[in-house]
């Protein structure tokens, strides 16, 4: 694995799965509402083709979402999807296929819109990571591109990703359940990819890993975030002051660098511990503290619990 590839480190860390829920073909006007997620559960969307209205109706804030656009919610914020008409939504119609998926439609014959809906689940207690260091929502286009630089681009990957699964749930072919599921496993990764290949990373850790003085700092950290790092060797790395390289890191992430080096430590530690031949102090040592005390209270400081009490919800969940 190559030393700057912080994002295959951090699910080597984090393990993400995901799932197709509903395949939507609708004909304007539509409109699908979804609750808050639970707290291990990242919604997605896929326009196909056609386009759709994303509301917030917290914060009641609105955004177009076109062909090719798709969009994740890792805070897994209640939201609305509609045609934008503001008309009497057309009554739908719901059948599951044999992939485990439904299929929601109606007989509109106005503007047509496809849609895929699933979601991803992030293994506990390692939500908090993600929800901590990743925006409210992120969109990103899956485009087709004709330059031949472009073939190999993220956005071009998803394009490609997207009908693949646009193929399975359009037919019950032996398999597809698993294929699909795969297959939205590897979109949170291709999403994440491209997200921070964007000229306009968003906020958070994908702003961090697309800057470019800033990046050594993040594939350092993530490929040995059990290294006692100092600020001034991470600086180093980024050619920067110790003031600069704080002050950047800070104004992306919203924390420092040692806050987010700790959160890793804890997530590592988090599955160090659900081996049951694995002391708590060995646990300690393998993630950077020399003292178990001090191990225990970052633990229970980022955690929200001992790693005792971990420890035995880990295992009760096996």
């Amino acid at each position: 694995m190559s030393e700057v590839d912080w994002l295959s480190h951090l699910l080597q860390i984090v393990t993400v799965t995901g799932q197709l829920e509903v395949r939507c073909a609708y004909g304007a006007p539509w409109r699908v509402a979804w609750g808050e997620a639970a707290a291990n559960e990242i919604p997605y969307h896929i326009i196909v083709k056609g386009r759709a209205i994303i509301e917030d109706p917290e914060t009641r804030t609105a955004r177009e979402l076109v062909s090719g656009d798709i969009v994740l919610l890792p805070h897994g914020a209640a939201h609305v999807l509609h045609d934008g008409s503001g008309q009497t939504p057309i009554r739908t119609r719901q059948h599951r296929g044999s992939g485990g998926w439904m299929l929601s439609e109606n007989d509109s014959q106005g503007e047509q819109l496809d849609l895929l809906c699933g979601r991803f689940f992030i293994a506990p207690p390692h939500d908090r990571l993600i929800r901590n260091y990743m925006p409210e929502n992120l969109v990103t286009r899956a485009l087709n591109g004709d330059e031949e630089d472009g073939l190999g681009s993220a956005s071009n990957q998803l394009a490609s990703l997207v009908r693949l699964m646009r193929m399975e749930s359009s037919r019950d072919k032996a398999g597809g359940r698993a294929i699909l599921n795969a297959l939205s496993s590897a979109l949170f990764t291709l999403v994440l990819r491209a997200a921070s290949e964007a000229d306009s990373a968003p906020e958070g850790l994908l702003a961090l890993a697309g800057h470019p003085r800033l990046a050594p700092a993040i594939a350092a950290m993530f490929a040995d975030p059990t290294r006692s790092w100092k600020l001034p060797e991470l600086a180093d790395l980024c050619s920067m002051s110790r003031a600069t390289f704080m002050r950047h890191f800070q104004a992306r992430l919203g924390c420092s660098a040692l806050d987010l080096l700790t959160d890793l430590r804890m997530s590592l530690a988090a599955n160090e511990l659900k081996k049951p031949a694995i002391s708590t102090e060995a646990v300690a040592d393998i993630v950077g503290y020399q003292s178990v005390s001090a191990f225990r209270r970052v633990f229970a400081e980022r955690m929200g619990m001992t790693p005792g009490e971990w420890r035995r919800l880990a295992h009760n969940r096996a």
